[in-house]
C-alpha cells in the first residue's frame, strides 16, 4: 500500500488513512499506518524510525492522519492537542435531520474497555470525561435509504469514540457505525442498504478532512486539507447531481 502524503517536513508527516486500516498495530497484525510510515522513512536511514501518532483515528474512520518523526515534536504537538491550539475538522454522513442547524455538543462520557463502547453519562459519574465538539449541518437529503445530514464536525475534545458515541447519543447516529447504531433497540437506525440490513462495512460516514495549527518547531501556519471519499460521501455526491 502506497501512502498518500499530505504534508511533510524533517519534523512531522501527515498521511491519508484509509478506511479499515487501524492507526497503529494492533492484535489484527495486519497493515497498519504506523508501520507504513515507517516503511516510508527507512528509505532515507538505516535505523528504525521514530513515529508518534498525534490524532489516532478509529480503524472504520478514513482521512488525514499526523505523525511526529522525533520525542521532542511529539511532545510539542502532544502539548498542542490537549491545550487545544490544533484545530481537527471532520466530515460526517448521519442517519436523520438534526433539530438545529448548527450548535454544539457538550457531555460526559465513560469508555467501557470490556466492550470497547463509549457512553454518555450524567456529570460527575466515576471516570467521565468532559466531551465537546461543534457542527453545522452543510445539507440534508430525503434518499432511498431514508434521511441523513451531512454534517461538519470541530473535535473541540478528543475523547474515545466522541464523534460517533455523541452524534448516536443526539439521535444521528453515523452512516454505517454498527457499534452505536442503535437499530436493534428501536430507536433511529443508520441508513440501511436497498437489499435490507444495515451494511456491515470496514468503513463509515466520517472523515478527517482538516486539520490547522502553527508548526510546533517552525512556526509557520500548517493547514491541512482532503476532500471526504467513500461510499457514504458517494450518496451526498450522487443526490446532489
Amino acid at each position: 500500500m502506497n501512502l498518500d502524503i499530505v504534508y511533510e517536513d524533517e519534523y512531522l508527516i501527515a498521511c491519508v488513512k484509509p478506511y479499515g486500516v487501524p492507526s497503529q498495530p494492533d492484535k489484527t497484525y495486519g497493515v497498519d499506518m504506523v508501520t507504513l510510515v515507517k516503511e516510508h522513512l527507512y528509505e532515507s536511514g538505516d535505523e528504525e524510525p521514530y513515529v508518534a501518532v498525534i490524532n489516532r483515528l478509529d480503524r472504520p474512520v478514513g482521512g488525514i492522519i499526523l505523525f511526529a518523526k522525533d520525542e521532542d515534536t511529539a511532545a510539542k504537538l502532544s502539548d498542542m492537542v490537549q491545550d487545544g491550539e490544533i484545530s481537527k475538522y471532520y466530515q460526517v454522513v448521519v442517519s436523520g435531520f438534526l433539530e438545529e442547524p448548527e450548535g454544539e455538543y457538550v457531555d460526559f462520557l465513560l469508555h467501557d474497555k470490556k466492550t470497547n463502547v463509549t457512553k454518555v453519562v450524567p456529570k460527575g459519574t466515576k471516570g467521565a470525561k468532559k466531551a465537546e465538539l461543534a457542527y453545522e449541518v452543510l445539507d440534508e437529503l430525503d434518499t432511498d435509504e431514508g434521511p441523513v445530514s451531512y454534517v461538519l464536525v470541530e473535535l473541540i475534545t478528543g475523547r474515545h469514540h466522541q464523534i460517533r458515541c455523541q452524534m448516536a447519543a443526539h439521535g444521528n447516529p453515523v452512516w454505517g457505525d454498527t457499534k452505536y447504531n442503535p437499530d436493534k433497540s428501536g430507536k433511529k437506525a443508520a441508513p440501511k442498504k436497498k437489499t435490507g440490513g444495515q451494511k456491515r462495512t470496514s468503513e463509515i460516514g466520517l472523515y478527517s478532512t482538516r486539520i490547522e495549527f502553527v508548526h510546533p518547531v517552525t512556526g509557520k501556519d500548517i493547514f491541512l486539507h482532503r476532500e471526504p471519499e467513500g461510499e457514504a460521501f458517494g450518496i451526498i455526491d450522487q443526490m446532489d447531481w
